[in-house]
């Protein structure tokens, strides 16, 4: 089994950019000691500011499966909610080759 990743675009609400990165970083604790989460990085969005991302990037799909169905994971993302502004803009990716891979 191949290593799986993600890219998220979120769209947050005006203004909320510092408070939603704020939110984040316990998360990001979080993600760091997960074994088979290889890289796990958020982004804000070099031309929108109200548009973060995150990229995500698993051992294999149990690792991903892990990290998404956790209690972890759940009860942060729920934390997160106040400042999306819309539904979140998953794309699942399979890496086939390239530097740091």
């Amino acid at each position: 089994m191949g290593k799986v990743a993600v890219a998220v675009k979120l769209k947050i609400k005006e203004g909320q950019r510092d408070a939603m990165t704020a939110a984040v970083m316990p998360g990001i604790a979080t993600a760091k000691a997960e074994s088979g989460t290889d890289v796990y990085i958020f982004h804000h969005d070099a031309v929108d500011p109200n548009v973060v991302w995150f990229y995500e990037l698993y051992a294999d799909q149990d690792a991903a499966n892990l990290h998404m169905g956790s209690d972890a994971f759940k009860s942060w993302s729920k934390t997160l909610a106040p400042f999306v502004d819309g539904a979140p803009e998953f794309s699942f990716l399979t890496p086939i080759g390239g530097k740091g891979l």
